[in-house]
């Protein structure tokens, strides 16, 4: 037997949904190891955040609990996240921005390897077949996404420990699975000295009354060609739709957009069930960001435009007459 560890992101003294993904990936994890997996939820003042993770089916959530922890630090958590990993085969987490600056920490302490943004989970038996009974010998592989999204390669990790991140879009969110999980207290472990002159200076969060992008289900998403009329031609379609609002990187680099609407290669990625692409030609660092949606709907004047291709439904239309007239025609239909 193995046992997966999540490492849990918390925000506010909430569970972020990011969490839900790596849960489903420990699930997973677990079952192909014949183990079982645990939550481990660090920061501050988390009774909430504890009794969420406490209802996704863990064998046990692991609180470490501490006003010095009020402040995400990377070099302040990875001490007690390492504490906690002992006993633990796998230590997983989301690929976001927290996961990507806390894992590799962890995983250099625990000197393991690590395999990051990964797509998809393969379990090897053994013996022959991808249905033969998970036992402690099954070997795990990590398919991951390369160039863009436009290439894959499977690894594997030989070290004792491994240290997973795993891509939110890729797995879908664990639901509660019935039960109370244990909770159990673990030591707040102090910084070295040489963390101790990190200093959290402040997080400026944009707030906003959309859902947030990496986790909404609807999405739409503009492009350069709406150039200084983006929020006019966007917003009212993103509000009749319930949807967080996206962006091109060629948006936001000219100004149209807020940096942190990005979607794509070097932005954000998501997957909602709709993503609707308004003036974007869909160049492959976009597409790397958005395909993973359920269903595609793009709007472009270029017939020939490349978001064409991964669209389930297409619009060849002038973007600033038809975008309105759609909010209109759902408006109505609501009504």
């Amino acid at each position: 037997m193995a046992d997966v560890l999540v490492v849990a992101e918390a925000a506010e003294g909430k569970l972020k949904k990011t969490t839900h993904s790596a849960v489903t990936f420990a699930r997973q994890a677990a079952a192909a190891l014949g183990g079982t997996y645990s939550i481990l939820v660090i920061g501050d003042a988390l009774g909430e955040a504890a009794a969420e993770a406490a209802a996704l089916g863990a064998a046990k959530v692991l609180v470490a609990e501490s006003s010095a922890l009020k402040d995400y630090v990377a070099e302040r958590y990875v001490p007690t996240v390492v504490a906690a990993a002992k006993g633990y085969a796998v230590v997983v987490g989301t690929a976001s921005a927290y996961g990507k600056d806390l894992l590799p920490r962890v995983a250099a302490r625990l000197s393991a390897g690590f395999a990051s943004d990964i797509s998809e989970l393969i379990v090897d038996a053994g013996r022959g077949s991808a249905s033969a009974a998970p036992s402690e010998g099954s070997t795990l592989k990590y398919k991951r996404p390369m160039y863009a999204g436009n290439a894959y390669g499977i690894c594997t990790v030989s070290t004792p420990v491994q240290v997973v991140s795993v891509r939110q879009s890729a797995f879908a969110a664990a639901e509660p699975a019935g039960g109370k999980a244990a909770i159990e207290q673990v030591a707040v472990v102090p910084p070295s000295a040489a963390a101790e002159r990190v200093e959290f200076v402040s997080f400026d969060q944009v707030k906003s009354e959309r859902p947030e992008l990496a986790e909404a289900k609807v999405v739409v998403s503009g492009g350069r060609a709406l150039k200084e009329r983006f929020n006019e031609i966007l917003d009212p379609l993103a509000d009749v739709l319930g949807a967080a609002v996206g962006a091109s990187r060629a948006a936001c680099d000219a100004g149209y957009a807020a940096s942190d609407l990005q979607v794509g290669q070097t932005g954000k990625v998501v997957a909602p069930s709709l993503y609707v692409a308004v003036g974007i030609s869909g160049a492959i660092q976009h597409l790397a960001g958005m395909k993973g949606s359920k269903v595609i709907v793009a709007i472009n004047k270029d017939a020939d435009a490349p978001i064409f291709q991964v669209a389930d439904y297409g619009l060849v239309a002038d973007l600033f007459t038809t975008v309105p007239e759609l909010v209109k025609q759902i408006q109505a239909a609501r009504s």
